[in-house]
C-alpha cells in the first residue's frame, strides 16, 4: 500500500514538474531592460511556482515514510529524457506533449538548460538507500529495563537492606509516635552521657 501510494506521488509530481515547472520556467524569464524585479509580477508567480515545485520534490526525496517511487520514478523519467536528447535531438524534442503551449515550451526549455538532467539525479537518490524500501516501524514504548508485569527487577537489587528487613518493615518504622512530655519526670539522657565537670 506504501508504494502504491508512492506511484500516485509520483504522476502528482511529474504533473507537478511538467505543468507547473515548465510554465514558471517561462516566467521567469525577465523581460528586456529590466534592472528590479519588485513591480514584475509575472517573475515573482514564476519563482514562487518553482519554489513550491522544488520543496514539493523535497520532501518527497527527504521524508523517510515516503516510498522512494514517489520521487525515482519521475527521477527516472528525467535522466531518461535527458539521454534521448543527448543522443537524438529531435526524436526527444517531438516527444514532448503540447509543445504549442507553454507547458511543452517551458519542457523544453529545461530540457535544453541541463536542468531536468539536475533535478532527475536528485529524486532517483532515495532508490539507492536500502532503508526507504522497509516500512517504518514505531519504537517501543515500553522500557527495556520493564518486563511486561510492570516491574522493575533491578529496583529490589539496588536497595541497601540491613538485617533481612524488606520495603514493608521499612515502612511500619515511619508511623507516627507516641509525643514526649519534655517536662515529664523521665527525660532522656543524650546519647553521649551526662556531663562531666572537673
Amino acid at each position: 500500500m506504501r508504494h502504491l501510494i508512492g506511484v500516485i506521488l509520483a504522476i502528482a509530481a511529474a504533473a507537478a514538474i511538467f505543468f507547473a515547472a515548465s510554465w514558471a520556467w517561462l516566467k521567469v524569464r525577465p523581460p528586456l531592460g529590466a534592472t528590479s524585479f519588485v513591480h514584475a509580477h509575472g517573475v515573482i508567480e514564476g519563482f514562487a511556482v518553482l519554489a513550491a515545485v522544488g520543496l514539493l520534490a523535497g520532501l518527497l526525496i527527504a521524508v523517510p515514510a515516503i516510498s522512494p517511487l514517489a520521487s525515482g520514478l519521475p527521477g527516472l523519467a528525467l535522466l531518461g529524457w535527458t539521454a534521448l536528447y543527448l543522443t537524438n535531438v529531435p526524436r526527444a524534442m517531438r516527444y514532448i506533449p503540447l509543445r504549442a503551449h507553454p507547458y511543452g515550451a517551458g519542457f523544453a526549455a529545461l530540457l535544453e538548460t541541463g536542468l531536468l538532467a539536475l533535478a532527475g539525479a536528485a529524486m532517483v537518490v532515495p532508490l539507492f538507500v536500502p532503508s526507504r524500501w522497509r516500512r517504518m516501524r514505531p519504537a517501543a514504548v515500553v522500557s527495556p529495563a520493564m518486563n511486561p508485569e510492570g516491574n522493575f527487577p533491578g529496583l529490589q537489587a539496588t536497595q541497601t537492606m540491613t538485617g533481612n528487613h524488606g520495603l514493608m518493615s521499612d515502612w511500619v518504622q515511619t508511623r507516627p509516635q507516641q509525643r514526649i512530655d519534655p517536662d515529664g519526670p523521665m527525660r532522656s539522657q543524650p546519647p553521649w552521657g551526662p556531663a562531666e565537670y572537673g
